[in-house]
């Protein structure tokens, strides 16, 4: 994610980064430029045997249906966004919450020890998680713990390790069975998060919707020239061109957002988080 000062508002206008939609959309502006530049030119000098007319209120009508269905498409991706953000943010809570609680019931160093790195390990194992798979040599991980490298789903198997040590600290009377329920709710938590983080990332826009609106969008621009020729002449070219690029930026920063777990300048800034909750769960254990 772009840290940047949104009250830099001239500054942002000029910048560029690797994400920016005119970057993405680079050749086919041009592509579509030369296009419209053919289009008006036959219209303007074959007149006659052409013969069209303006179209512009049938545009009109139909971008203001566009409009439309760019506002629904954009408020899904970016709720999409703000809903990883707080079970993001929750996660960070909850960790906190963890690891206080666990310094609140045993004063045993090692067992501290043991909650610090399984609760950073859990983190990071899910930051990957969503992306393309854990990467191992963030974690760490004791001889005796080498199995959950095997597994698919690494998070479920470093929960599933921490319960077990939560029910070995009940057996042994280190916590009661009030202690064991508080705690309890914490650890399942993690799960609750990562299972709600899965569903966003694996349940995108409908695929029709996502179809029609990019074959909406290639419809309308294509046929631009053709109904502003008659009445723009040659400013056709760059008006039909930001057009474009307005319109279709809408839709590819939706797609973007819309997958908020990945390594894109839009998406959430989960590298920071997880390293803030593996140095708040450390301050608190050590």
């Amino acid at each position: 994610m772009i840290k940047y000062n949104p009250k830099n508002w001239f500054g942002l206008i000029f910048q560029f980064h690797k994400s920016d939609t005119f970057r993405k959309m680079g050749w086919v502006l041009l592509s579509f430029t030369a296009y419209t530049t053919l289009i008006v030119y036959l219209e303007l000098h074959f007149k006659d045997v052409l013969q069209f007319k303006s179209t512009m209120q049938v545009h009109s009508l139909l971008g203001f249906v566009l409009a439309l269905l760019l506002v629904f498409r954009t408020n899904s991706a970016y709720d999409r966004w703000w809903e990883g953000r707080k079970l993001w943010g929750a996660l960070v809570n909850n960790s906190r919450n963890l690891a206080i609680k666990i310094n609140a019931v045993t004063t045993n160093t090692k067992e501290k020890e043991f909650w610090r790195v399984m609760i950073a390990n859990y983190v990071f194992a899910m930051k990957e998680h969503l992306r393309e798979g854990t990467k191992l040599e963030e974690l760490e991980l004791s001889n005796d713990l080498e199995h959950i490298t095997k597994v698919k789903h690494v998070p479920n198997a470093i929960a599933g390790e921490m319960y077990k040590r939560l029910h070995q600290l009940y057996k042994s009377n280190e916590i009661s069975g009030d202690q064991l329920i508080t705690i309890d709710k914490e650890v399942k938590s993690f799960t609750d998060i990562i299972g709600a983080c899965e569903r966003i990332k694996k349940t995108p826009i409908p695929y029709s919707y996502s179809l029609f609106l990019k074959k909406f969008i290639f419809l309308y621009v294509i046929t631009i020239p053709f109904g502003m020729a008659y009445d723009f002449n040659y400013w056709t070219i760059p008006i039909a061109t930001v057009i474009l690029y307005v319109l279709g930026s809408i839709e590819l920063i939706a797609e973007e957002i819309e997958d908020p777990f990945g390594t894109d300048a839009n998406d959430l800034p989960t590298d920071t988080l997880a390293t803030t909750i593996q140095e708040n769960v450390s301050e608190i254990l050590s």
